[in-house]
């Protein structure tokens, strides 16, 4: 950017940025070593010069966090800032300014994407290309492929153990409630307010999609103030501009390479060609996104080792509602949904789907789920017909076997009832 635009005042350089906790390196298992690994990725953010930070809960891998968990992240962030010193004497420390040198030395390799990104036209180029989001989707397929094998140790969970873990209080959400009381509050601001003032401003809105004249943010916020609804905004809009489909692609090759040879992972693959000569054709999986929850690193991993170890691989677009994933996996004619979910709508998207299914006439395609659950949730799941429950820290191979022991039991279930 420095060469791209020659800016010439010093400050125009100065790089103003907010960071956060991982979410991702969060376990279920052992989960106060959670608060650890967050005061390390905390004081690491400082140590970049990061202006604004957010410090994760310890207990986010297992449910939504608590009021005490809330109070320890952001407690971890206050003596990062008051008590211990490091905002004020990083510059001074000879071993930070060493890394800086050292920085410098290996600079020519680190332009290599850069530069990568510049010959495709630009990031915004490589972003609408797919290219950015397969080389993260493939880091991370090599991530927890290097975790399973055990190249990686993650502690308490491929290592250092507890026979026995201890119950954890989450915070727990009345979905239906929540979701009727967001109902009556629009249908409140509907009643009350200025209807012929909402009208105008969705119109200028569109007007200014329409034209390109104008401010769209200005007239969105102007939209905002005489009380339309983000959803009316949105729309406004996509009568212009239509709604973004994402195209997802599965990275090929970067898990199995990744873990290496291994009697687990040729396990794995031989069960699958097993599964191939019995039924046909090779177990086939949808891997789904429901609701409002955007996190879908988890549901990229599963789904681009699975397609690995042999499975055939669908992936459902983010945001999807119950009916959008059962149409899906109707006309892809999967056997099972696995249904990721890390924003605590399990208990409401869930039961919707496997209602959709029965509705649809294909009651006999199971649904299995992973991601942030809490363990006194397991039970509401499993007395809806969810076959499997696969939380953090699961390993790839368990998962891959316990997903053709689901499929061959629904298979033969529906075998015997029909």
């Amino acid at each position: 950017m420095k060469d791209l635009f020659d800016p010439q005042n010093p400050r125009s350089l100065m790089l103003r940025c907010h960071c956060q906790t991982s979410g991702w390196s969060l376990t279920e298992q052992d989960p106060y070593n959670n608060i650890i690994r967050t005061a390390v990725e905390g004081m690491a953010a400082v140590f970049g010069g990061t202006q604004s930070l957010h410090t994760n809960s310890f207990d986010e891998a297992l449910g939504l966090p608590t009021v005490t968990s809330a109070r320890i992240a952001r407690n971890t962030q206050i003596i990062l800032q008051e008590e211990t010193g490091i905002p004020r004497v990083r510059a001074g420390i000879y071993s930070m300014q060493q890394g800086g040198y050292k920085y410098q030395e290996t600079y020519p390799a680190l332009l290599v994407i850069p530069c990568l990104v510049e010959e495709m036209g630009g990031m915004a180029k490589a972003v609408a290309d797919g290219y950015a989001k397969l080389k993260i989707e493939e880091c991370a397929a090599k991530k927890q492929a290097r975790i399973d094998s055990g190249q990686e140790v993650i502690v308490g969970v491929n290592k250092y153990r507890l026979e026995t873990e201890e119950q954890v209080d989450v915070l727990s959400i009345d979905n239906t409630k929540v979701r009727e009381t967001q109902i009556a509050k629009l249908e409140k601001i509907r009643q009350t307010r200025d209807q012929d003032a909402v009208i105008d401003a969705l119109q200028a809105l569109t007007k200014c999609a329409e034209s390109g004249e104008g401010n769209l943010l200005d007239c969105a916020v102007k939209a905002a103030r005489v009380r339309c609804t983000v959803g009316e905004i949105s729309d406004a809009m996509e009568t212009v501009f239509n709604r973004h489909v994402a195209v997802d692609r599965l990275v090929n090759g970067a898990y199995k390479s990744e873990y290496g040879e291994d009697k687990e992972i040729e396990a794995c693959i031989k069960r699958v060609e097993e599964f191939m000569n019995k039924e046909g054709r090779r177990p086939r999986c949808l891997v789904a996104k429901m609701g409002q929850d955007g996190h879908d690193r988890g549901a990229k991993v599963v789904a681009t080792s699975f397609a690995d170890l042999g499975f055939d691989v669908d992936i459902g677009p983010l945001f999807q509602t119950p009916v959008e994933v059962a149409q899906q996996a109707i006309d892809a004619d999967v056997h099972i949904i696995g249904v990721s979910t890390l924003a605590a709508g399990h208990k409401t998207l869930v039961p919707e789907l496997i209602t959709a299914l029965k509705e649809l006439g294909r009651g006999d395609i199971g649904v299995i789920v992973g991601g942030v659950i809490p363990p006194q949730d397991y039970d509401f799941l499993f007395e809806q017909g969810v076959k499997s429950i696969f939380g953090p820290g699961t390993r790839i191979p368990i998962a891959a076997m316990k997903v053709i022991d689901d499929i061959d039991q629904t298979i033969n279930d529906g075998r015997m009832s029909g």
